[in-house]
């Protein structure tokens, strides 16, 4: 009984926080893709002093975190706390008729979430590199194959030559957002395994880019 009344003051706190609609709406953000303060206070619409003070509501509610980019290390981005996702009840959606996914080379990240998200969802998917390499990390396909998870061996290629107007974009490195500056796109702030080179780095980045899609797959609606 009182592990469940701590539970029920833990769940009651995380509501009471989310109670002031500008946090709430932070936090929906936040579960799409990662920002920067500067890029959440632009989407929420509020003054730079009151997106601090909410920001701190939200991390001393372990709600939301921040981490420096690895482009840019002035700069950091905000990210919602994932294992507290259960207790809330986001009505967050989006549609779109393509996702693509997009890193600098093309040559790790985008290619596995690409080869995630067509075990997630019927939408279609490609990726693309903002300045691409000459192939596809080994270490990338390895890891893949460790998930039983396949990886096509196919040429890096540019996004300035696939993407369309109607695709939604997803970066899942901090170089290649910093460089786009979409505002309509999401960013999910995923460390490069290229620059770690262990196949450790690679699984992480693996790991959380599948649990980034098992967030976004169900909240997308395929536009017609």
């Amino acid at each position: 009984m009182f592990a469940e009344s701590r539970d029920l003051m833990r769940r009651a706190a995380l509501h009471a926080t989310l109670g002031d609609p500008v946090r709430l709406a932070i936090v929906e953000t936040l579960i799409l893709g990662d920002a920067s303060p500067t890029e959440l206070r632009q989407r929420v619409g509020i003054a730079s002093n009151l997106m601090a003070h909410h920001l701190n509501h939200l991390e001393r509610a372990g709600l939301v975190g921040r981490h420096r980019s690895e482009a840019d290390g002035r700069r950091t981005y905000v990210q919602v706390n994932r294992d507290l996702l259960t207790a809330l009840d986001a009505n967050v959606g989006l549609r779109a008729s393509r996702v693509v996914f997009v890193c600098t080379a093309n040559s790790a990240r985008s290619h596995m979430a690409t080869a995630l998200w067509r075990q997630a969802s019927e939408v279609p998917t490609a990726s693309g590199g903002t300045h691409p390499g000459s192939t596809i990390a080994a270490a990338a396909i390895a890891s893949a194959a460790r998930h039983r998870t396949e990886i096509p061996v196919v040429p890096p290629v540019a996004l300035a030559d696939i993407v369309r107007d109607d695709d939604l974009i997803v970066t899942v490195c901090d170089s290649a957002h910093e460089e786009l500056l979409n505002p309509q796109s999401l960013h999910w702030s995923i460390p490069d395994p290229v620059v770690v080179g262990t196949d450790a780095a690679f699984d992480h980045a693996f790991t959380e880019i599948a649990a980034r899609i098992a967030d976004l797959a169900p909240r997308l609606t395929p536009s017609t």
